[in-house]
């Protein structure tokens, strides 16, 4: 069994940190105690198996909500078992009060700060919802002018067959009619040189 004796500075007092460091402890099976040290400080001794002790320093590396753990200073020595569980050393109930509520207010504002930033991202999320619904009515219209000129170009498409159906069609009368004519002066051709032949 080993013991660790910890001095917390950085944002740690009057922001609930005791509370957190309590918890971790006794999650990790440890016991010991935490306590505010003046002025901004805050001291742990914590008794448990070398492992978890090493596990529980690392967990007190807080940096997040109003708790920002800058350094740890870590004395280790052996266990004494003077502690039955981990434990809230606390100060004299006004300083506590005062502090409960500097961590209501702290927890407060950073629900406000939240909302705000939550507020603000549901903002852009709105202005890139309409930029979407512009560029999807932008498509929409660009996709109808296609479709239109696609039906145009259906109907001029139409229409060039149709005429050079017709074409085909007065070139066919244009050629029989020709081919009559060539085959009636054929004939009178014929005719004559039969006419010649036998007068000869």
């Amino acid at each position: 069994m080993k013991r660790v004796d910890i001095i917390a500075s950085g944002d740690v007092q009057k922001v609930g940190f005791r509370d957190v460091v309590q918890k971790i402890g006794r999650d990790l099976g440890l016991s010991g105690t935490v306590e505010n040290r003046e002025p901004y400080d805050v001291r742990i001794v914590a008794e448990g198996e070398e492992d978890g002790l090493k596990e529980f320093i690392e967990a007190l590396k807080i940096k997040r909500g109003p708790i920002h753990v800058r350094e740890l200073e870590v004395s280790w020595s052996e266990a004494t078992g003077e502690f039955p569980y981990f434990k809230i050393l606390r100060g004299d109930w006004q300083e506590e009060l005062g502090e409960r509520f500097d961590v209501a207010v702290g927890l407060l504002y950073r629900s406000i700060e939240i909302g705000e930033e939550n507020l603000a991202l549901g903002r852009e999320n709105l202005a890139l919802g309409k930029e979407n619904l512009a560029v999807s009515k932008e498509n929409l219209a660009i996709g109808k002018k296609m479709l239109e000129k696609q039906d145009t170009m259906i109907e001029r498409q139409d229409e060039t067959i149709g005429e050079i159906r017709g074409m085909r069609s007065d070139f066919q009368d244009h050629m029989e009619k020709r081919f009559t004519k060539i085959e009636g002066e054929i004939a009178e051709i014929k005719a004559a040189i039969a006419d010649i032949k036998g007068n000869a």
